[in-house]
């Protein structure tokens, strides 16, 4: 394919298959392949070409770009199970760097494309649980993230069946982290609502009867 290269760079189709095989043989870090996919994505925009050039810039630790062209990717994908896992990727980049809110906002867009991928709600449940500290006003209300995150691992088992094992592991977990019935009895806060509206989650939830 390198000596071809400078011959080939116009063609369409001969790019158009360098680009699958490289990709299949996962030589995404051989220079080649992003020359390959530069050219192909200049002649051609595809979501392929793009995720195949995002592929290379996260590799590169270049996430900005890598954003840039797997978003690109995601909208130029026509096939909805496609355009679920190109944005489940860039809900777990923004994951990777803290970005939780805008995580949440593409796992949100792949679920809307693909409602049984459990693993996204999983995903929130985790940044949820992460968030605890940061949110509610009161050591109560903090440790009360903790059912929300139980919910959105449950909700994570109930629509992909093959990971209800784990979700459901995970959500007794973080109910185990949340408020117990002492200190629900104690703060008198059976069926109360505790909004989160002073941190990125920005939802609420209805405290458990006793």
């Amino acid at each position: 394919y390198n000596k071809d290269f400078d011959e080939k760079k116009s063609d369409v189709k001969w790019l158009r298959n360098a680009n699958a095989r490289l990709s299949a043989k996962d030589c995404t870090e051989d220079p080649l392949f992003f020359k390959v996919s530069e050219a192909l994505h200049k002649m051609e925009p595809s979501a392929n070409s793009a995720y195949s050039l995002g592929q290379l810039a996260e590799a590169e630790g270049d996430r900005a770009k890598a954003l840039e062209y797997l978003n690109e990717a995601a909208q130029l994908a026509t096939d909805k199970g496609r355009k679920s896992r190109i944005y489940y990727r860039i809900g777990n980049i923004y994951k990777d760097q803290g970005s939780y809110s805008q995580a949440r906002t593409n796992y949100r867009k792949a679920l809307q494309n693909k409602p049984s991928m459990g693993v996204a709600y999983l995903k929130i449940a985790d940044m949820y649980a992460k968030s605890a500290n940061n949110c509610g006003d009161s050591v109560f209300n903090k440790r009360a993230v903790y059912w929300l995150a139980a919910d959105y691992a449950k909700r994570a088992g109930r629509v992909d069946p093959s990971i209800s094992s784990n979700a459901n592991a995970a959500a007794e977990s973080y109910r185990g982290r949340a408020p117990q019935k002492s200190d629900i009895f104690q703060e008198d806060a059976a069926g109360k609502k505790i909004s989160f509206s002073n941190c990125w989650i920005g939802e609420s939830v209805t405290v458990p009867n006793l």
